[in-house]
């Protein structure tokens, strides 16, 4: 028999004596409350009844559920149907928790209305067997907002460019071709020409600047087609879409600026006194973090009383921004998405459990296998992507990790590796406001190799190939 092994459980199981459940739609929500019977004891009184969705009938249930004493409500996570139920319980003081629908389905085989489900909703949250979701604060949620709507547009005038790259293909313009970026100077000035009336193919080619005019032989043959009349009318539509969405694009990044330097938790604290200042360095994952950065510009300075080094407090934007790999606008996605209070994750782990960064482990028997990471959230997995896929190709730490990993497992997932390690140190960076990013070098694992060791498995390696090997120290 294999040994007993004593297993932690959820930190949530307990018993609640007073609960209610919402099982949301569109229009109303279903609300089950049980609470104990006030004639029998041992016994428990479960009450369901419908309530609309509106602003005024969830400000009145709200005052109900708070008259009975209701000690955690739970509202399942349909859409954005629950939005109303949380925010406004959450205003009147009640303990809500935004849960999963995968983690509350019915059992299989049972009638399923909304009734019975807000009934079953509602036991599970009595028994404990529920986790809560992550819900930002107002702040963060108004910030969430911004950098959504940002990432949403910039999806659409990328494709309103693809739409006129396919027009100009129509019209047998093959300026993609040759033009790195047909929407660049030149590639813009030869559009406007174009849909100007303007045919000539040498004419629109010496509209090219900078490197582009040594191609100009190129240029001729891709800009001579049939371009016509109609072709101008909708690369016109097309190019003022793309001029709009760029000036709403630039008024939402300058709106999100703001927004994170109005919360306070963003702003940099007070540095603190004494030699260095900061916080001791850690090593985490092979990424060192520390409260003041040897030989960086803004890392350290000097009070002019005491002479002493005081940590640069910086922004957490800037901070983020030291990170290979991430910039300002990935920073400014990641705030949104994952908060700026990294007590909703008590460890690194959960983080990347929560935005699904790593791979379910599925055992069935004797066999264990990886499962795949998940969807998460889309918007964040999209920001750590662009991350790692920029920190692979530079000569750092994380490049280094994935130029290791990628001969190995391969590109995809060496890059939600390298995600992962992004994200970790983001959890640092966020914990703790002085920490400082600091990286150990491309040459980390290679500074670190038992030489010896290495050298006897080299000339294993060629004697078990049939090569008689000396060695000679170099001078």
């Amino acid at each position: 028999m294999s040994d007993r092994q004593q297993v932690e459980v959820d930190e949530h199981e307990e018993i609640v004596g007073r609960v209610a459940a919402i099982d949301v739609a569109k229009a109303s929500g279903m609300v089950c409350t049980r609470v104990p019977h006030a004639t029998k004891a041992g016994k428990r009184s479960t009450t369901v009844w419908q309530v609309p969705s509106t602003t005024n009938q969830v400000l009145e249930l709200a005052e109900q559920l708070a008259g009975e004493g209701i000690e955690r409500v739970v509202v399942e996570s349909t859409s954005d149907y629950w939005r109303p139920f949380v925010y406004l319980l959450e205003a009147r003081g009640l303990v809500v928790w935004l849960v999963n629908a995968r983690d509350v389905k019915h059992l299989p085989g049972r009638p399923k209305t909304d009734k019975l489900d807000a009934v079953w909703l509602c036991k599970l949250n009595e028994r404990g067997m529920l986790r809560p979701s992550f819900v930002p604060p107002a702040q963060i949620r108004r910030l969430r907002d911004y950098t959504r709507l940002r990432a949403d547009l910039t999806a659409d005038r990328t494709r309103h460019k693809q739409r006129l790259e396919k027009l100009l293909e129509d019209a047998l313009i093959k300026l993609g071709t040759v033009a790195t970026d047909i929407f660049g100077v030149s590639g813009r000035a030869m559009l406007e020409a174009l849909i100007a009336g303007q045919r000539d193919p040498r004419m629109l080619a010496e509209l090219a600047r900078g490197r582009l005019r040594v191609k100009h032989a190129a240029l001729v043959q891709a800009l001579t087609g049939r371009f016509d009349d109609h072709h101008a009318e909708l690369a016109r539509m097309l190019l003022d879409q793309i001029d709009a969405l760029s000036g709403q694009i630039d008024q939402l990044t300058s709106r999100i600026e703001e927004t994170i330097a109005a919360i306070c938790a963003a702003t940099p604290p007070a540095p603190a006194p004494g030699p260095g200042g900061g916080t001791a360095a850690t090593l985490h994952a092979g990424i060192e973090l520390a409260g003041s950065v040897p030989g960086h510009p803004n890392s350290n300075s000097v009070d002019p009383q005491t002479g002493e080094l005081l940590a640069a407090p910086l922004p957490v934007v800037d901070r983020l921004d030291e990170v290979a790999g991430i910039g300002r606008h990935a920073a400014q996605v990641i705030i949104a998405e994952v908060g700026l209070d990294m007590g909703q994750f008590p460890t690194p782990a959960h983080l990347v459990s929560w935005a699904r960064l790593s791979p379910r482990t599925i055992q069935s028997g004797a066999k264990h296998r990886a499962g795949t990471t998940g969807k998460g959230n889309p918007y964040l997995k999209a920001a750590l992507g662009e991350a790692a896929t920029a920190a692979a190709k530079t000569d750092t730490f994380l490049g280094e990790r994935y130029r290791r990993l990628v001969r190995r497992i391969g590109k995809g997932k060496a890059l939600v590796a390298v995600a992962r390690s992004i994200l970790v140190i983001v959890w640092h960076l966020l914990a703790d406001p002085t920490a400082r990013f600091h990286d150990l070098g491309a040459d980390y694992h290679a500074s670190r190799i038992d030489r010896d060791r290495k050298t006897r498995n080299l000339v294993h390696q060629l004697q078990a190939l049939g090569h008689k090997v000396t060695l000679q120290p170099a001078a």
